[in-house]
């Protein structure tokens, strides 16, 4: 079998894409030019390696066996030429990173920085789920992801990134404020607004609520930490949000914030990666800075 990188790589953004017309697009190449590669890999391995269906194409066992190797083989290019890189005097490349909603809070000041000390790397940045973002890491889709130690890593390795601490937000003048802090369990007779039924954050409390033998009083549904911080502030209901949004917006909201007592509220941020010591020169830069104090 003869793939070059080429092959490889267009192979990769069509079974990512679900798509052979996607793929090419991603790839930079005209559609026909593309079909032929792909038609020419599976002649060459003697066996189909996407199967296509009305919707798009998957791959096949064999084109899933292609894609773990496939992956190897560019990543392990990609760590080449950043050490290579090091040795002619400039340190390029891209990092592939995915994000919890929560760590999304902390990112852009850090990454600002970053991106200032390091005109030469750039980074692919992209808010997920915490349990999309390890299964994005693990297959190989993203170089590094930070995930709530709420959701199973499995075997990927992890270094600590922050500490979450979930907090109670109110309307200024709810009776909660003069408590100064306050168990989960004493707030749950009370209205909230929440987050989407499938995020991990509202998962992650509503187990809590099952646990104590109890459910939501729920009023809304919103996408938004501000848009849910707004709601409390007007006195819609209460709602549970990291700190770092809460400080936020509690000055321009007039938002009232109360502690949670519970063990459970404080989050451990991580970074993950399949194996940092893999991980190109440029985005193990990234870790380094990430974890530094």
């Amino acid at each position: 079998m003869r793939f070059d990188l080429t092959d490889l790589r267009l192979f990769l953004h069509v079974v990512e894409a679900q798509s052979i017309t996607q793929g090419a697009e991603r790839s930079g190449m005209a559609l026909p030019s593309a079909s032929a590669r792909i038609r020419g890999m599976e002649e060459m391995s003697g066996i189909p390696l996407l199967e296509r269906e009305a919707r798009g194409v998957r791959p096949t066992p064999a084109g899933e066996a292609l894609t773990h190797h496939a992956r190897i083989v560019l990543g392990q290019m990609e760590q080449m030429r950043g050490d290579l890189q090091l040795y002619a005097g400039g340190l390029r490349g891209q990092v592939r990173l995915f994000s919890g909603r929560a760590a999304m809070a902390h990112l852009p000041a850090r990454l600002r920085h970053f991106l200032a000390d390091h005109p030469a790397i750039d980074i692919d940045l992209q808010e997920k789920q915490s349990p999309d973002v390890v299964a994005a890491v693990a297959g190989g889709l993203a170089d590094l992801g930070i995930a709530a130690d709420t959701s199973e890593t499995g075997s990927l390795e992890t270094r600590p990134f922050e500490i979450d601490r979930l907090v109670v937000v109110a309307a200024s003048d709810h009776p909660l404020i003069a408590a100064g802090s306050v168990a989960f369990r004493d707030i749950l007779g009370e209205p909230f607004v929440v987050l989407p039924a499938d995020s991990a954050l509202q998962g992650h409390l509503s187990a809590h609520a099952v646990r104590e033998g109890r459910q939501f009083k729920i009023r809304v549904r919103l996408d938004s930490f501000q848009d849910i911080c707004a709601m409390a502030s007007s006195g819609v209901g209460l709602a549970i949000v990291p700190d770092v949004y809460a400080r936020r917006y509690q000055a321009e909201m007039a938002l009232g914030v109360i502690p949670l007592t519970d063990a459970w509220a404080f989050r451990h941020l991580l970074i993950c990666a399949r194996s940092f010591a893999a991980l190109p020169v440029h985005a193990r830069k990234l870790v380094e800075y990430l974890t530094s104090p």
